[in-house]
């Protein structure tokens, strides 16, 4: 009976502003002015308006007939400016002379449409502001299949979108979970939708669209926490590949039992390449090279072509150093590994090729 031994401190577990009442879904932001910013340009704008609406009636006030006194004056301006512009029109002041109605005709009434034009586009865009943005989350819900959920966006969820975005993998085909609504908030910024809560229940998986993904990677700090979300996303998704981080190898088997498909020993990996390094610091290099996707040699996993079918591994064109044969995984050594056959995959060491991937800044550590 295999129990979870618990290191550190859990990043499920942040700040009391980051509860489970704060669940929900952030979509990448689009580059827009800020609502405060809208609403007081748009302000200002209307002020303006009526400013020159009245300095237009003031400079021309001769041709106005005030039914109270016969006389105009400046605060009779701004009155009629006002209820000219917001259409309410009392007709206490009106203009009498030729030149008065023809301002009016000319520049008062276009200055009143544009007036509301700003009012009413102003009010409709405050309005409609959340239809538009529950419009591109149907959208988004309708079109992603296939994707790939990360659950946890510290140091090892980020190093391990960093890879999969070397080998091609689309912003658009990422979601990020995390119960950090600042983490998430760093990954809309980064061009990734985001879930905000925590991974192990249902629900929030749910929200990422989990039961259509492809592939999951597990990369939470506490391996307590891993296991949890892992049985959550097995029982979710039973055709998911799922990919989990430990931190001590003893919970590996547990990980394994949970329903990952592969687990990652992070603290023992760290220390075996540490102790490579020091034995050979160049053999430490070139590990470090091949696990670090995009740049001098990769390791890859690739379906056996037509031409390599009934070779040796040492015939084929890349260095081969495994062969997986249905579920058994030969060393290029094995006897059993050549010749290759087609429903065979091979992995190799390549040359890799120059990608253009943005970087993803390092946030909060793990």
């Amino acid at each position: 009976m295999f129990h979870v031994k618990l290191h550190g401190s859990d990043a499920m577990a942040r700040g009391a502003d980051e509860k489970l009442v704060s669940r929900r879904i952030k979509l990448p932001k689009r580059i827009v002015e800020k609502p405060l910013r809208q609403v007081s340009r748009r302000l200002l704008m209307a002020l303006f308006v009526m400013a020159l609406t009245v300095l237009i009636v003031w400079i021309d006030r001769d041709g106005y007939h005030d039914n109270a006194n016969n006389k105009v004056d400046f605060l009779d301006c701004v009155y009629y400016a006002t209820v000219t512009l917001s259409t309410t029109g009392y007709g206490d002041i009106v203009p009498y002379s030729d030149s008065a109605r023809l301002v009016n005709v000319l520049l008062i009434t276009p200055l009143r449409v544009l007036f509301l034009i700003i009012l009413v586009g102003t009010t409709l865009e405050v309005l409609t502001e959340r239809t538009r943005e529950e419009w591109r989350l149907s959208r988004w819900r309708k079109n992603l299949r296939d994707h790939t959920v990360v659950v946890g966006f510290g140091t090892k969820g980020r190093s391990a979108l960093q890879t999969l975005l070397a080998t091609g993998l689309s912003r658009e085909q990422i979601v990020i979970v995390d119960p950090s609504a600042k983490v998430i908030d760093i990954a809309n910024a980064e061009g990734f939708t985001g879930v905000v809560g925590d991974a192990t229940r249902s629900e929030v998986l749910l929200r990422a669209e989990i039961q259509k993904a492809r592939q999951i990677v597990i990369a939470t700090q506490r391996d307590d926490t891993a296991v949890l979300v892992t049985l959550t996303a097995r029982q979710l998704n039973r055709g998911a590949k799922i990919v989990a981080a430990v931190r001590e190898e003893e919970n590996a088997p547990l990980l394994k039992q949970s329903g990952a498909d592969a687990v990652i020993t992070s603290a023992s990996a760290a220390g075996r390449l540490l102790g490579l390094s020091v034995l050979s610091p160049s053999a430490g290099t070139v590990m470090e090279d091949l696990i670090q996707q995009g740049s001098g040699l990769d390791l890859i996993e690739r379906p056996v072509n037509r031409a390599e079918v009934g070779k040796s591994v040492r015939d084929t064109d890349d260095l081969v150093v495994s062969v997986l044969r249905g579920h058994r995984l030969l060393p290029y050594d094995d006897p059993h590994a050549s010749p290759l056959q087609l429903t065979d995959r091979v992995i190799t060491i390549v040359r890799a090729a120059p990608t253009a991937v943005p970087p993803v800044v390092l946030g909060p550590v793990d």
